[in-house]
């Protein structure tokens, strides 16, 4: 019986060979292995190395795997049902499991009348076994040296929520987005080293998107993907940082999903960092922006005046620098609201202050600051930039422009803002809507419609907006 068993998967395994793609049987079904076979239940076992693989299976063969099994084992009733077991250390693999059911199998290979029904359940093993790995993360970046203000309130509050339960399934996956220099980075790193220090045994990993990509193509050119894929799937809480980057990187996206769908279903953290929302990840995967979307969203804006002096008065205090109160404000005024740009002249600062033996002033704090931050010439017109430009020149305000308010005194100026947001920024129609009170894409584009016709049409208000985005230009070059 075992003897014509083997037989039966042999020829199963020839049918697939001779009906899938050479590359895919050597990547997927090379992997698949006869498990058991009873005829009196009607239920056959596939052993395979890791969900991944079932998935892909799924996705791409899983006819083909009807047509098989049908043409090989005969006319049964099956349910296909996909049984993720974590390896162990008796050498028990992963399983894929087929047994029977009231569904019919075709001829075809096809389940007559009735929708499929594959499902993947989630692995049962703890990772605690496993031996502990290098987080990565920056053991300087803390909750004890994160500023908290207006800017990062919610994210803070919710990060040091999930670093002391990262059991809970609330807030899973965290999907953090800003401007570059507003304090993500050290965020997601305080999140991992808190939660390190709560809970020692937890596998807490921090990776860049470039590094994650590296190591992706690594493991392809060398044949070891499954071994990639495995490895992530034992991480108890995974950052991923910039992943804005992974945009035009296809394949580095399919295989983050097949990794996001492990932990997400096994209730491990997943935290994720990126300069912009899901929405305006564009090129990005579909079904990974649904998965990205499908927690917290959180932003976090450039920290203002305020809490800049704040966290240079921190930084200094702890590196041991008596900075006066007028430079420290200086300082905080040209730094335009990057916290790496504070670090930066206060590094510097330290620097001169100890190779020279000098007392930190206004000269020097001039001097450093001229090369260590980035000068405002070249800075870009924001909405809210344009915004002000014409509220002033229609003598209105932010709050009326943005309100509900179809008088045309609003209207027009409402209208303008979107205009020249649209031309003079590279943001998308839809954020400008959200933030021209909270106004969808369509509603953008039917301002910038209604606009260009006037500037056709209207020779007095095309004057108008003339003067407003002369007056836009001279505040670029100032």
């Amino acid at each position: 019986m075992l003897q014509d068993t083997k037989s039966l998967w042999l020829s199963c395994r020839k049918y697939i060979i001779d009906n899938v793609d050479a590359e895919d049987f050597n990547r997927l079904f090379s992997h698949v292995t006869l498990q058991t076979y009873k005829v009196a239940t009607k239920t056959l076992v596939l052993q395979v190395p890791s969900s991944y693989i079932c998935e892909e299976i799924e996705k791409k063969y899983l006819d083909v795997m009807r047509v098989a099994i049908f043409n090989t084992f005969g006319k049964i009733r099956l349910d296909w049902n996909i049984l993720v077991v974590e390896d162990q250390p008796g050498g028990k693999g992963k399983g894929l499991i087929v047994e029977g059911n009231d569904e019919t199998l075709a001829p075809d290979g096809s389940i007559a009348a009735t929708k499929q029904n594959l499902r993947v359940a989630p692995g049962t093993a703890s990772t605690g076994n496993l031996p502990p790995i290098d987080p990565q993360l920056n053991q300087n970046q803390t909750f004890r040296t994160f500023i908290e203000g207006d800017s990062n309130k919610l994210s803070r509050a919710v990060g040091l929520s999930i670093a002391e339960h990262p059991q809970s399934t609330q807030f899973n996956p965290m999907f953090i987005f800003g401007p570059s220099g507003c304090g993500k980075t050290h965020l997601v790193n305080a999140i991992g080293n808190h939660c390190l220090k709560i809970y020692p045994q937890k596998r807490v990993l921090y990776v860049s998107a470039r590094i994650f990509q590296v190591q992706y193509s690594n493991a392809v050119m060398q044949k070891q993907i499954n071994d990639f894929i495995a490895f992530y799937q034992t991480i108890d809480m995974l950052i991923v940082d910039d992943v804005q980057e992974w945009i035009s990187a296809k394949g580095t996206q399919d295989t983050f999903f097949h990794i996001f769908n492990h932990l997400f279903r096994n209730s491990r953290r997943i935290i994720l960092v990126s300069d912009r929302p899901p929405v305006e990840l564009e090129g990005m995967n579909k079904r990974l922006l649904t998965r990205f979307s499908c927690g917290l969203m959180a932003e976090m804006e450039k920290p203002n005046l305020q809490l800049c002096v704040e966290i240079l008065k921190k930084k200094t205090l702890r590196d041991g620098l008596k900075v006066p109160e007028d430079v420290v404000q200086y300082i905080a005024q040209k730094a335009n609201g990057s916290v790496r740009d504070l670090e930066g002249v206060i590094n510097s600062l330290m620097a001169y202050s100890v190779v020279y033996n000098c007392n930190i002033d206004m000269r020097l704090v001039e001097r450093v600051v001229q090369r260590a931050v980035k000068s405002d010439d070249n800075t870009p017109l924001t909405v809210d930039d344009i915004l002000d430009r014409v509220c002033r020149h229609y003598e209105v305000t932010p709050n009326a422009v943005k309100g509900r308010s179809r008088k045309r005194e609003y209207l027009i100026p409402r209208q303008l803002t979107m205009y020249l947001a649209k031309k003079y920024t590279n943001i998308p129609a839809a954020r400008i809507g959200r933030m021209i009170g909270s106004r969808d894409h369509s509603t953008v584009l039917h301002s910038i419609e209604q606009i260009e016709n006037k500037l056709l049409t209207d020779k007095e208000f095309a004057a108008e907006a003339a003067k407003i985005e002369e007056a836009l230009k001279v505040k670029k070059e100032q």
